[in-house]
């Protein structure tokens, strides 16, 4: 019996040496070798820059960029006005609209030209069979624009009416509605922005013209506004919406209005950078809708994001859900 409780000792010896090491493990001191603590185990500081400056660009490439159709601008100097809102309707030039009559009584023999067609001055309308004469003579263009109205078909007699009215649309004007209380803001030179109802498209003219009397039906005056058209995109007969500028202060640092977007109640600007935008907040100063004054947040010269740039917000808030998760 004595040998075999000797022989049990050194089994018993090894059970404790085994657990020494496990009940070590689980007394829960921390090891104080660097070695040992886990990859992931970063500082919390360091993890939430990193989370900041992931939630503040936008990485694009300059074909994104271009693909996206992501406007590109340049920080610095402008001019902000202060303005009178007013409401009008586009309206032909009426010094460039000529009404075209046959020179001799006749017989229309044929008609060249018809509603909408462009012509060139001096052009050939129709051609007209002289009553006296009965030779047929040419009815012109007295000027190049377009053709907005035909009263003449072959085989009719002229008469007197207009055979045609052409007008010269390179130039419209802004027929403008003004209240008594804009009478004495006002005046002939003053500049005016216009913009189409839906504010997709706007233009700088002139006023040209008040009327010295008001209409009894409305209890408005008239402001007309010279504006160019030679790109066609003010047809006569649309209603639009016009800034009569009232006075202009210079500021030494201003962006496109639609730069500004606005994240978790902070009004940025999406500055460009090798990699792509930084959303960068901004202090906004005064404004008249097409440029706003920046205060502070970026520097003179600095380049940004102007039309489209809720694209890059949309996917800044893409990438900071995908972050969350």
């Amino acid at each position: 019996m004595n040998h075999e409780r000797v022989a049990m000792k050194p089994t018993a010896l090894m059970w404790m040496l085994l657990l020494i090491p496990a009940l070590s493990a689980c007394s829960g001191e921390p090891s104080t070798d660097p070695a040992d603590l886990p990859a992931a185990a970063e500082s919390e500081a360091d993890h939430e820059e990193d989370g900041g400056d992931a939630a503040s660009h936008v990485e694009l490439t300059a074909k994104q960029i271009a693909s996206a159709q992501i406007g590109i601008a340049t920080a610095g100097p402008a001019t902000v006005r202060e303005s009178q809102p007013l409401y009008g309707v586009i309206a032909p030039n009426a010094e460039r609209v000529r009404d075209v009559t046959a020179r001799f009584p006749g017989v229309i023999r044929n008609v060249q030209k018809r509603v909408g067609d462009a012509v060139r001055q001096g052009e050939t309308l129709a051609t007209i069979e002289s009553n006296e004469s009965l030779q047929n003579y040419a009815v012109v263009a007295p000027l190049g624009g377009v053709i907005t109205a035909r009263n003449a078909n072959p085989g009719e007699n002229t008469g007197d009416k207009p055979l045609f009215t052409v007008a010269d649309l390179s130039t419209v004007w802004v027929e403008l509605s003004l209240f008594p209380r804009d009478l004495a803001t006002a005046r002939v030179g003053q500049s005016v922005r216009v913009k189409g109802a839906d504010n997709a498209q706007s233009a700088e003219g002139t006023v040209v013209y008040v009327a010295p009397f008001g209409s009894s039906a409305s209890q408005t005056l008239t402001a007309r506004v010279l504006l160019d058209n030679s790109d066609r995109r003010w047809p006569p007969g649309l209603y639009v919406t016009a800034e009569l500028t009232l006075a202009t202060t210079p500021v030494p640092l201003a962006v496109r209005s639609e730069a500004l977007q606005t994240i978790d109640d902070r009004t940025v600007v999406f500055v460009q950078n090798e990699e792509g935008f930084e959303a960068r907040t901004v202090e906004v100063g005064r404004s008249d809708g097409e440029v706003a004054e920046i205060l502070s947040g970026i520097q003179p010269g600095e380049s940004y994001a102007t039309a489209n740039s809720f694209i890059l917000k949309a996917e800044l808030g893409k990438g900071a859900t995908e972050h969350g998760h």
